[in-house]
């Protein structure tokens, strides 16, 4: 290939079919994205495919940044339907994650799931868009429309709770294994 045929490879820009193409190939990864970010099967559904519809339409990416715009309309998609500030309480919705834990074998399969849904939606986005997206914190704070003080904070506050919980988890999982390691030697003795 000639590196004019390469370089006019790479001013293409992405049609209808390319993004159907990126959808088809990264649904449950794309989907995955919205419900992190959304924590709610439904408005994770409404992001992703509000997301795929803006995708089709649009004209403007170039085809090599399809998967990429996939997931960047995503997550604009989540912060204008959820609008996450830096004030948001922090109150873990058990409900809901114990809802999405039945319907979503993937936040069954996967613990951290469980936790990344039980943090704030500024945490949940701050972690989301800056260490599973790797955004950087500068443009994490453009898209969420706050400081990059606040993104950092975000950031921080969410491995703390994560860290946190799993911490919890490993402490019960002690705990049990001690009190199973006392019962066979009360048992064998």
């Amino acid at each position: 290939m000639t590196e004019n045929h390469r370089a006019a490879g790479s001013n293409e820009y992405a049609t209808s079919s390319d993004f159907c193409r990126v959808y088809l190939e990264q649904m449950n990864s794309i989907y995955l994205l919205s419900l992190l970010l959304t924590a709610d099967s439904q408005k994770a559904e409404q992001c992703f495919v509000s997301g795929f519809e803006d995708s089709v339409s649009n004209n403007s990416v170039f085809k090599e940044w399809a998967h990429f715009w996939a997931r960047r309309i995503t997550i604009i998609r989540a912060i204008e339907l959820l609008r996450p500030r830096p004030s948001d309480k922090n109150e873990l919705n058990e409900t809901n994650v114990l809802s999405l834990n039945r319907i979503v074998p993937a936040v069954q399969a996967y613990s951290n799931f469980a936790g990344i849904l039980g943090l704030n939606a500024f945490e949940r986005f701050s972690f989301v868009m800056s260490i599973l997206e790797k955004y950087s914190v500068h443009e994490c704070s453009l898209l969420l429309g706050c400081l990059r003080r606040d993104v950092i904070e975000g950031r921080i506050a969410a491995i703390q709770h994560l860290a946190a919980a799993d911490l919890g988890t490993e402490t019960h999982a002690a705990e049990r294994l001690s009190s199973a390691i006392a019962g066979m030697n009360y048992a064998s003795g």
